[in-house]
């Protein structure tokens, strides 16, 4: 058995707790939503249909939701 430091067992309490948006986080998570749904859009009219585009989507939308996690987690 590991024993975790406090601020092993801070950092889990902060990354699986909700994060109610306040002041203009909900404007930012917006923005990068809309901005990423662009680049989305153009990914699927530029690249052919394939395994690489599905990836380029995907790592994408990873790239979003830690973007907007940073923002919940750490404000």
């Amino acid at each position: 058995m590991y024993k975790p430091t406090d601020d092993e067992l801070k950092q889990n309490e902060v990354n699986f707790t909700y994060h109610a948006p306040k002041g203009d986080q909900q404007d930012r998570y917006i923005s990068l939503r809309n901005d990423a749904g662009r680049l989305a859009e153009q990914f699927l009219r530029l690249c052919p249909k394939s395994r690489e585009r599905s990836l380029a989507l995907t790592n994408l939308e990873q790239a979003i939701f830690w973007a907007n996690a940073s923002i919940a987690r750490n404000e």
